[in-house]
């Protein structure tokens, strides 16, 4: 029987990126400048948070947290998965829905300025 985490309450249990020792344009950084990582992928949500509309949160999902309440579970040997509070997670990385646009071609949603035309302000 494999052992697993059920957070309790408002909260997800997260598996953290590891650490960054590389910048995206190449540079190698030595031990003592690693880039702190607080984004991970959701392993675990409560049923609280699964039920509740008002937390955009699903499994696998990929999010911004900030690592102050963050508690560490000490059930894998590298130790990466933390049980945070839902108020601490501050991003869900989402890729965009709408094809990208062309140069030249108008989204058509978005084709009517004049709700914000503030020439009437000057």
């Amino acid at each position: 029987m494999d052992d697993f985490v059920e957070p309790l309450g408002p909260r997800i249990l997260i598996r953290k990126d590891e650490n960054r020792h590389q910048t995206r344009g190449g540079i190698v950084l030595p031990d003592q400048a690693e880039i702190p990582t607080i984004t991970g992928r959701v392993v675990e949500i409560s049923l609280e948070i699964q039920n509740d509309e008002d937390f955009p949160v699903a499994k696998y999902d990929k999010v911004l947290f900030h690592p102050k309440n963050a508690i560490p579970v000490d059930l894998e040997s590298n130790n990466v998965l933390f049980v945070v509070p839902i108020d601490d997670v501050v991003a869900v990385f989402r890729r965009s829905k709408s094809p990208k646009l062309t140069d030249g071609e108008i989204d058509e949603d978005v084709s009517d300025f004049s709700e914000f035309d503030d020439s009437d302000e000057l």
